[in-house]
């Protein structure tokens, strides 16, 4: 028989005893491959559930205890594959139809359009055409966020707030529609810029969404990386890439310091918004 301590619990080390939380450094349990692992966790929140009283769960906690055999990197594998193809498919059809709208507005302005001013930043900022990969790899940057959820209810939300910011920024571009000065350049050395440039045409450009969807996709990475128990050198490469590409939006002249301010004002603004509202309703019904 286990032997018991004064307070009832299991003396560690006593036949039938369970290994300590995954959260601790005490007497492990058998190893785990990823997959059990992450339903071991959902289990343990299940049983808890039915010989306690009800807690309204929190959308916040994604989930707060993982093996520490898988480490974040086996973590993340978990989460990339769970329900990847819904997560695939949502992606790309909220990408394709903010462009639709993105390129209708621009090519069919309503109100004249703004030319945006200079500032000083804008000129201690030089060109340089080789940031275009940096600019690009935005839409790679705002796909993993999404891709690391595992919460239905989280997911939704994240949706619905990425469409807020897309709508938020649209209608201003509906309103008051902005361009950025054109630069006087030999552009045949530049094919590539010279392309984006003549796709984009440089408008839409205050706020910057490219801008506002780089912040707001780092605040919830970091997020997602502390829960996941990444470390420091995740969490500054997350905030690096995330800066590399608001500095791009300038150094290729695609935007204007004003146009990279407003659009981190609008992802940070949209960002904690979002936050604070899963904070203030923790208790939704499941999805």
């Amino acid at each position: 028989m286990a032997k018991r301590n004064p307070f009832g619990a299991r003396t560690p080390g006593a036949p039938g005893d369970l290994a300590p939380s995954w959260g601790g450094r005490g007497i492990r349990g058998p190893k785990r491959t990823e997959g059990e692992g992450l339903a071991a966790v959902r289990g343990s929140r299940q049983a808890v559930q039915v010989g306690s009283p009800p807690v309204a769960p929190s959308i916040m906690d994604l989930p707060p205890e993982r093996p520490p055999e898988l480490g974040w990197p086996g973590h993340a594998r978990v989460r990339l594959r769970t329900w990847w193809p819904a997560k695939m498919i949502g992606t790309t059809l909220v990408m394709t139809a903010f462009f639709a709208a993105y390129f209708w507005l621009l090519d069919h302005p309503v109100f004249p359009v703004t030319v945006m001013p200079l500032i000083a930043i804008d000129r201690l900022i030089a060109f340089r055409p080789e940031a275009l990969p940096l600019y690009l790899s935005l839409w790679i940057y705002v796909s993993l966020a999404p891709a690391l959820l595992i919460d239905r209810r989280e997911l939704l939300s994240y949706a619905l707030a990425a469409v807020g910011l897309s709508m938020i920024g649209l209608g201003i571009f509906f309103f008051r529609p902005t361009a950025v000065p054109r630069l006087e350049a030999d552009w045949s050395q530049y094919p590539a810029v010279a392309f984006l440039q003549s796709v984009d045409a440089s408008g839409n450009a205050c706020p910057s969404l490219h801008v506002a969807f780089a912040v707001f996709t780092a605040v919830w990475l970091a997020r997602v990386l502390r829960q996941m128990g990444a470390g420091p050198l995740a969490g500054a490469i997350n905030w690096l890439w995330c800066l590399g590409i608001v500095y791009s939006t300038v150094a290729i002249r695609q935007h204007v310091a004003l146009d990279v301010f407003a659009g981190v004002a609008l992802g940070a603004v949209v960002a904690a918004a979002h936050l604070r509202w899963l904070r203030v309703f923790p208790g939704l019904p499941p999805i």
